[in-house]
């Protein structure tokens, strides 16, 4: 099942990549942390240190996904067109 819906493309976001090597997705309401963690791990090849979950005043779902590979965020943003 796929809980990713897109990745955020917003100042904020974007600034995350390099400075914290950290990508933002908006994921389904039902998606936990860890099947979030999976389906990244799964789809991008990417190990993944943490995954921080927050409901947006517009109710919708953010996934803050940090790296353990350095510099892993800037290269998979490029991959997906982010930046």
């Amino acid at each position: 099942m796929r809980y990713i819906i897109n990745p955020l493309t917003t100042e904020k976001a974007v600034s995350a990549i390099e400075r914290e090597n950290m990508l933002t997705f908006i994921v389904r309401g039902d998606a936990t942390k860890e099947q979030v963690k999976r389906e990244v791990e799964a789809e991008y090849k990417e190990k993944v240190d943490k995954v921080t979950v927050l409901i947006t005043t517009h109710n919708r779902k953010k996934a803050m996904v940090k790296f353990q590979r350095e510099n892993a965020a800037p290269d998979l943003a490029a991959r997906l067109k982010v930046i």
